[in-house]
């Protein structure tokens, strides 16, 4: 929507309400006084309205914030010596249903709206730069890495998520580099050559198998786009990427994909994508049918890997005291019928 103004009154507010975490036109005080009376009647900065808010033991912390018609939705921020990373989530849920997360067993409800996925950022910002915090990564910014990792499939909401990884790109606004920015898939193939074209960011690819007939159960989607298809997009993906590697994720399942037989398939499917792996120990919640693979597999299944010149690290378990840990996130899913796994690929298309 066009309202008349210069350009560089879109460059103060976006400093006002990203950088300054202030939501009341009315206080921004080097905007001219008939254009914050314009704006007050034209426009509205709306949150998310924080429903829970919990720390762990470690300093994890999660909000579940309410995204309306008794739907929630979570953010999980993991604050370490040196940075501070936000887990933001995509969607309502998430229809892709791959059988080891929680958030797929919720169903789904709908996207979420470029306000709504940027919103976690701002409050996250927002509330622990006022907390006063001792997790506060250096110069009292809170925030320096953003994964989408949360609930929902990125790439099945692309416009809404590419425009919000605009934001978090933009100096004016929260001046994040893409090598700090993730985005996680599934692997919707096309909305990886997209994002290719549109915001190369980092690029996460949630694995979990190293064959089609184990991936096809574990991560259905592997269906529509098997394992040779996502490897190819993921070649085609690299040159346009702020790294020169993709990262691999890959939760450890006890008995399911976490022998060493499985570790040696797996290296020969890589072979010719430059990449490291990030291994998951499960995370275990309620009615899964999985159970955690034992520190010792989880153990010789990266040094199977760092042996054939992989780096491969084993992903510390953050928040699983509060519900925070990878693959826990749950929120509030209503009317979880609205899509469908097909609804969602068309979208990504």
């Amino acid at each position: 929507m066009k309202i008349g103004e210069k350009p560089f009154r879109a460059k103060q507010l976006l400093r006002w309400i990203h950088q300054f975490g202030v939501d009341d036109f009315a206080v921004m005080s080097d905007l001219a006084k008939n254009f914050r009376e314009k704006l007050s009647t034209i426009a509205t900065i709306e949150l998310p309205q924080i429903i829970a808010d919990h720390v762990a033991e470690d300093g994890t912390r999660k909000w579940l914030l309410s995204v309306g018609a008794e739907n929630g939705i979570e953010t999980v921020f993991i604050p370490e010596a040196n940075r501070g990373t936000l887990c933001v989530s995509s969607q309502v849920g998430c229809a892709l249903a791959c059988t080891f997360c929680s958030t797929g067993k919720q169903g789904f409800n709908r996207n979420l709206t470029v306000a709504e996925i940027i919103g976690q950022l701002w409050i996250a910002n927002k509330t622990l730069a006022t907390a006063n915090d001792s997790f506060l990564s250096p110069k009292n910014k809170a925030v320096t890495n953003v994964v989408m990792m949360g609930m929902g499939e990125p790439l099945a909401n692309f416009e809404n998520v590419v425009t919000a990884l605009d934001l978090m790109l933009d100096d004016h606004a929260y001046g994040l580099s893409r090598r700090r920015v993730t985005v996680s898939t599934s692997g919707l193939v096309p909305a990886i050559d997209r994002l290719r074209e549109r915001c190369p960011v980092a690029l996460a690819i949630s694995l979990h198998a190293p064959n089609d007939a184990l991936r096809d159960q574990l991560v259905p989607i592997n269906k529509k786009y098997p394992l040779q298809a996502l490897l190819a997009a993921c070649l085609r993906y690299l040159p346009a990427a702020p790294r020169d590697f993709i990262t691999f994720e890959y939760v450890m399942l006890n008995g399911v994909n976490d022998t060493i037989a499985h570790a040696r398939e797996l290296v020969k499917l890589v072979r010719d994508v430059p990449c490291k792996f990030n291994l998951i120990p499960f995370n275990s919640f309620s009615r899964s049918g999985f159970t955690r693979s034992s520190s010792e597999a989880v153990n010789s299944f990266r040094d199977v890997l760092m042996q054939a010149g992989y780096v491969a690290t084993i992903r510390k378990t953050r928040g699983d005291d509060i519900a925070a840990a990878c693959g826990q996130l749950a929120g509030q899913v209503k009317d979880k019928t609205k899509r469908t796994v097909q609804s969602m690929i068309e979208a990504a298309q």
